[in-house]
């Protein structure tokens, strides 16, 4: 089990195989669907889109947008807190909760063994 000075010292990047683009500030993940079964009705000529877009919340894209390969999840926490303040809060418990679901629910990003 890790410390909690350990866990805020875990550095992430964006996963390389994730697609996405910036709009005023908003984060769109762009999650390529290619299953067989939607390539499949694709040649049928049913209209599936090539990409789901999953927009995040402010705070969910100004989290994504710090994270570079080089900031702990200690100093995008302290970031979060200049920008929302109050509104933040529980900033460590909400941030980590965040950063855990897209690491290992939807691996947008990974950590960097330091």
């Amino acid at each position: 089990m890790r410390t909690n000075e350990e866990i805020l010292n875990i550095v992430f990047k964006i996963n390389d195989k994730i697609d996405y683009e910036v709009n005023e500030g908003v984060v769109i993940i762009l999650e390529k669907q290619d299953h067989k079964i939607q390539q499949f009705f694709r040649k049928l000529k049913f209209k599936i889109p090539m990409y789901k877009k999953i927009e995040l919340d402010e705070y969910g894209s100004f989290v994504f947008s710090n994270i570079d390969g080089k900031k702990t999840v200690k100093e995008i926490g302290k970031e979060l807190e200049l920008k929302y303040g109050e509104k933040s809060h529980p900033l460590y418990e909400r941030l980590l909760i965040f950063l855990n679901h897209i690491d290992v629910n939807c691996n947008y990003i990974q950590k960097i063994n330091n």
